[in-house]
């Protein structure tokens, strides 16, 4: 289905009918498809929403709007349209930034929040040659094939799963390809996380060579008040890709607890 966010169409998978619904945004790089095998390993009553971010999967591509204001605002935008009176917010890497940003406005109806291998709201401090080769990573299949070897992954990838990431890569529009690097990963958000009022859980890859466990001890739990981090092992960036069920179970366990703390208050 297509949501209108700001103009443009937002492609969305909405799937089950649960009475706590859970947002998934996916990385820099990935689609809507990067959550598939892990919202298949949730229980089938759960409310699942999806969807491509501007520029990326069968979302439209606008010429600029990359930065996470303007995510955090399609975010909105997709809540307001499916009329969610209560829901679980779940981002992945630059998805995990683009939902610290939107609970830091403390939308109505946030019941948590789960960031998994989250760019922490730093600015991501890295060396020019680095960024440069970040610019290119999405490039050609062989640029994607080594982000995913050298960078992304701590475990293989299945033959489907390495051609998924490679398709979704290459299929992100240019500007929106160029925008993390250049300027969207060097945004600070430190002081509109402190603002950030719900449960947190943060999942953390072992050997995550993106935002590691040190990072996000720094950067992230000391910022986020009550934030709590689990950390899967021998487990890279990909976590949605790579330990789907551990993210699944982590993810349910939270939503689960959030459902019970409410039940018993009504």
């Amino acid at each position: 289905m297509k949501v209108t966010s700001n103009g443009i169409q937002i492609h969305v998978k909405d799937q089950g009918n649960g009475t706590l619904p859970v947002i998934f945004l996916h990385y820099w790089g990935g689609s809507s498809r990067t959550w598939d095998d892990v919202i298949a390993a949730l229980p089938a009553e759960y409310r699942t929403i999806a969807p491509d971010l501007r520029g990326w999967g069968n979302s439209d591509a606008p010429a600029a709007g990359y930065a996470l204001a303007d995510f955090a605002d399609d975010a909105q935008q997709l809540i307001d349209a499916l009329n969610l009176d209560r829901f679980v917010l779940v981002g992945h890497s630059m998805g995990g930034k683009i939902a610290q940003l939107l609970a830091s406005r403390r939308p109505r109806g946030l019941a948590g929040l789960v960031l998994v291998a989250p760019s922490p709201p730093v600015p991501l401090a890295m060396p020019a040659e680095a960024r440069a080769a970040m610019e290119g990573a999405y490039r050609t299949r062989e640029s994607v094939g080594m982000a995913i070897d050298q960078m992304l992954t701590s475990k293989p990838l299945s033959p489907t799963h390495r051609e998924q990431v490679i398709e979704d890569s290459l299929r992100g529009a240019p500007q929106a390809k160029l925008a993390w690097p250049q300027s969207t990963s060097l945004e600070d958000i430190t002081l509109d996380v402190a603002a950030i009022d719900v449960p947190t859980m943060v999942i953390a890859g072992e050997l995550d060579r993106i935002d590691g466990t040190a990072i996000l001890e720094a950067e992230l739990l000391t910022r986020i008040p009550h934030a709590v981090m689990r950390v899967l092992p021998a487990t890279g960036h990909l976590s949605p890709l790579e330990s789907p069920v551990e993210v699944a179970g982590i993810i349910r366990e939270f939503v689960d607890g959030i459902a019970q703390v409410n039940a018993a208050s009504h």
